[in-house]
């Protein structure tokens, strides 16, 4: 069993920062790829991004692509998303997960959940 749980969410105004953050406990993640997921109110869970834990390789939704960061650190069994450049239509509960080896989109692949955290951003 793998938990997840992540951090930082809050308010942030359109063109600001925000990082997330996903600690994770009860496995070591060397065989596990992570993915961030984000779900608004009325819409589908979509992709963000993901991570390969043991090579760092990075995938991005093209929504995202050159504003969001995913990163870890092995030490903190910790995954990190630096959201930059927010705008209004990023806002929604973002989820970390995890699953067996490579990052996949569909979230139905994903085998464990973090309990999610708001990201508003208004002015």
């Amino acid at each position: 069993q793998v938990q997840l749980v992540e951090s930082g969410g809050g308010l942030v105004q359109p063109g600001g920062s925000l990082r997330l953050s996903c600690a994770a406990s009860g496995r070591t993640l060397v065989n596990y790829a992570m993915g961030w997921f984000r779900q608004a109110p009325g819409k589908e869970r979509e992709f963000v991004g993901g991570i390969r834990w043991s090579s760092g390789r990075t995938e991005y939704a093209d929504s995202v692509k050159g504003r969001f960061t995913i990163s870890r650190d092995n030490a903190k069994n910790t995954m990190y998303l630096q959201m930059n450049s927010l705008k209004p239509e990023d806002a929604a509960v973002y989820y970390c997960a995890a699953r067996l080896l490579t990052i996949v989109i569909h979230s139905t692949q994903y085998n464990y959940w973090g309990q999610g955290t708001q990201v508003t951003v208004s002015s």
